[in-house]
C-alpha cells in the first residue's frame, strides 16, 4: 500500500471516529473537544496563513482565532473537508509530507479513541506501522532532546531508534504507533521501560511538548 493510500485510510478512519463521537466528546488534546480538534485539522490543511501558529507560539493568537471561527462551522461539513483531504494547493498536499500526514492522522485518531471510557490499541497494520516507524526517529529526537538520560525507542522485534545520548540509557519498548504516541506526549500509550528506576523517572518527567 502506498503512503498516500495509508494516509487516506487513516484520515477516513479518523473522520469516522469524529462522526461517531459527535462534536462535544473529550479528546486527549487538553480541553479540546472533538469539535476543536476537527477545526484544527481543517485549518492545518486549508489555512496556510494560520498553520504556522500551531508550532510558533508568537503566532498562536491568529491560529486560535481562525480555529475558533472554523469550529463554529457545521460539524458535518468540517468532517467532509477532512475526509476529502488537503486541496492540491495546500502545502500539506506535497508528496514528501505523506509520512507527516500519516503520523498526524494516527495521533489525532487516537486522541479521539483513547479519551473515551473504553478503548484498546488497534491491531497492527504493516504499511501504517512502517511509516510511523520511519517518522519516529526524528520525532523521538525532538521529543527527548531535553532528557537528562539517553533514550532508545525499541520495537518488540528488536529494531531500535537511539534518539538521545546520555550517561545511561533508558529503553522504551512498544509497537511503532504506541511509541509515536508516547513521544508526542500521550500518557495513554502502551509502552514499557527498561533502565534504572531513577533514570526511568527522569525520562518520564521529560517535557515532550513539541
Amino acid at each position: 500500500m502506498s503512503g498516500a493510500s495509508v494516509a487516506a485510510a487513516e484520515r477516513n478512519a479518523l473522520a469516522d471516529s469524529l462522526l461517531r463521537e459527535g462534536p462535544d466528546a473529550p479528546t486527549l488534546c487538553g480541553d479540546w473537544t472533538t469539535r476543536d480538534l476537527l477545526a484544527h485539522l481543517v485549518i492545518r490543511e486549508r489555512r496556510p496563513d494560520a498553520a504556522p501558529g500551531i508550532l510558533v507560539k508568537p503566532l498562536s493568537f491568529w491560529t486560535e482565532r481562525v480555529q475558533s471561527r472554523q469550529a463554529a462551522h457545521d460539524y458535518g461539513e468540517n468532517i467532509a473537508l477532512v475526509r476529502s483531504g488537503p486541496p492540491l494547493w495546500s502545502p500539506i498536499a506535497l508528496p514528501f509530507l505523506v509520512g507527516v500526514d500519516v503520523q498526524e492522522y494516527f495521533i489525532h485518531h487516537e486522541d479521539v479513541r483513547r479519551a473515551q471510557e473504553s478503548w484498546s490499541p488497534r491491531p497492527a497494520d504493516e504499511a501504517r506501522d512502517a511509516i510511523l516507524w520511519s517518522q519516529l526517529g526524528m520525532l523521538g529526537k525532538l521529543a527527548f532532546r531535553s532528557s537528562p538520560q539517553g533514550v532508545t525507542l525499541r520495537r518488540p522485534d528488536g529494531a531500535e531508534h537511539a534518539v538521545k545520548a546520555g550517561p545511561r540509557t533508558v529503553t522504551i519498548t512498544g509497537e511503532p504507533g504506541e511509541l509515536v504516541l508516547y513521544a508526542s506526549g500521550r500518557e495513554q500509550a502502551v509502552v514499557s521501560f527498561d533502565g534504572e528506576p531513577a533514570d526511568v523517572a527522569a525520562v518520564k518527567a521529560t517535557d515532550r511538548g513539541l
